[in-house]
């Protein structure tokens, strides 16, 4: 494999969606409209059901849940969570060592947070797949596609979409809020595949800590409003006298099903409280970090503790530097003003999360995974910038970069009832190879579904073709990530 990997110039697909009918992020863009058509009477049983949780054989809240934080395009090992200070300079980077909480586990400078608190999470330093562009990078890392050739949209279900759906299948929830909810989710590459865009996630966009910011389309209790909703009813009677004949791969009972859950959604006033980041204390917010990665994980930990599975958000964005996002080649970024002008914020907000997890009593529930597609090359190079902006020099400037590599990466998991204050593999001396306790694409899916309750080597699910096609192709759960019972 070569040191530098180029990804195609693909576009995102949200999914495949019957013929005639808008999909399921299409719904939310134009206001659910499409799902305002209920009767005031179904409208009230809507609401009915969804407010009580007296029938449930368990409390949702109960649940186990995942929020994962993405780093798309990809955060440099050697810089963060696997420095090489014996190294020589071409590679090691111009960052110190810290020492952390954990004895002889050390960081860069860059994270003295998360190295004050180490002991509360465990970091695998042996990651590995095979895909070196973003595209297929992702995909093998959320929904195990084995192919390395960068596809313009995924032939399998991301992991999210799949625990959204195989937890669909056990019952109706009490819970007001989705099962899946994605704060800025890492769309770009993964989605339903076959299963629908009707287990997609509840996306929030935008900036949680701007002022201005709100979540359209929850808690409504203007009974104005509802009466608005059950003018629309006629659309909804002509749909329903639809023949579904050709519906053969039942994606109208999906859409059905996702009805209900954003009907929920707008007359239920309790939702709107979990994505209401003002009820929190103003040393909390400041604790997470007055900005968007910040504001955005204890979002996440907000809606988890309030009974939300499966929870995805993407730390990109102006944070990251001039193009948005953690893909320092010297043409894009200065690789170490690049991670320079990211860490604090970086840093805070991990730190807050797996503090909190902790201190509130979600650590056997709720697992924490923190991680990218894959790793940056060991060996510096230099090329020339395409443009100037935060963290990289006017065009034309010679500056250090780092490309994709992913034969060797870390990530770091918190929560979830794991031994904590570990250190799972190794890189070689220079971090180009995983050499100890290697770890695969399907090893890290694994570990995320037991923790959901999923047998991922047991479990199959029809693909387009009607297909039994297994979840997690290879690989089986990192056993220092299990948590005990």
């Amino acid at each position: 494999m070569s040191d530098q990997f180029h990804a195609s110039s693909v576009r995102p697909c949200p999914g495949p969606n019957l013929p005639g009918l808008p999909g399921r992020r299409e719904f939310i863009r134009l206001g659910l409209g499409g799902f305002t058509s209920l009767s005031l009477p179904g409208l009230m049983q809507l609401r009915a059901a969804a407010e009580s949780s007296a029938t449930a054989a368990k409390p949702d809240r109960e649940k186990t849940a995942v929020i994962m934080v993405w780093l798309p395009g990809g955060a440099s090992h050697i810089d963060t969570y696997d420095p090489k200070p014996d190294a020589i300079s071409d590679y090691r980077g111009p960052f110190g060592t810290i020492a952390t909480r954990v004895p002889g586990l050390q960081f860069t400078e860059l994270l003295p947070m998360q190295a004050n608190i180490a002991d509360k999470f465990t970091v695998l330093r042996s990651m590995r797949q095979t895909a070196g562009g973003h595209p297929a990078g992702s995909m093998q890392m959320l929904s195990g596609d084995p192919d390395t050739r960068d596809k313009p949209k995924p032939k399998y279900p991301d992991w999210m979409t799949v625990a959204n759906y195989l937890r669909a299948q056990e019952g109706p929830r009490s819970n007001p809020l989705p099962r899946y909810v994605g704060v800025k989710p890492p769309l770009e590459y993964n989605g339903p595949a076959y299963l629908g865009d009707a287990y997609s996630p509840f996306v929030v966009s935008g900036d949680p800590n701007s002022p201005s910011f709100s979540v359209p389309n929850i808690g409504l209790s203007d009974p104005a409003e509802l009466r608005r909703l059950d003018r629309r009813a006629n659309l909804r009677e002509r749909l329903d006298t639809l023949s579904r004949s050709f519906d053969q791969r039942g994606e109208l009972g999906a859409l059905d099903e996702f009805e209900g859950q954003a009907m929920t959604l707008l007359t239920n006033a309790k939702t709107r409280d979990a994505f209401d980041l003002s009820k929190e204390d103003d040393a909390t917010r400041d604790r997470y970090g007055r900005n968007s990665w910040g504001q955005q994980l204890l979002m996440a930990r907000r809606l988890v503790e309030a009974g939300v599975e499966v929870m995805t958000t993407s730390l990109n964005g102006p944070l990251c530097g001039r193009v948005n996002n953690w893909d320092d080649h010297a043409v894009n970024h200065h690789v170490f003003d690049a991670m320079r002008f990211r860490a604090r914020a970086y840093d805070q907000a991990v730190t807050a999360l797996i503090e909190d997890i902790y201190q509130r009593g979600l650590d056997k529930r709720v697992l924490v995974v923190v991680t990218g597609e894959f790793g940056r090359t060991p060996k510096i190079n230099y090329a020339a910038s395409t443009g100037a902006g935060n963290a990289s020099a006017p065009a034309g400037t010679q500056q250090p970069g780092r490309d994709h590599w992913p034969r060797a990466f870390s990530n770091i998991w918190a929560g979830g009832g794991i031994e904590t204050g570990r250190v799972i593999g190794a890189t070689d001396k220079r971090g180009e190879d995983a050499i100890e306790r290697i770890c695969t694409a399907d090893d890290f899916l694994a570990t995320i579904y037991h923790h959901l309750g999923i047998d991922a080597a047991n479990t199959l699910i029809n693909d387009f073709n009607g297909r039994p096609t297994p979840i997690v192709d290879h690989g089986s759960p990192i056993p220092e990530l299990i948590g005990k019972a």
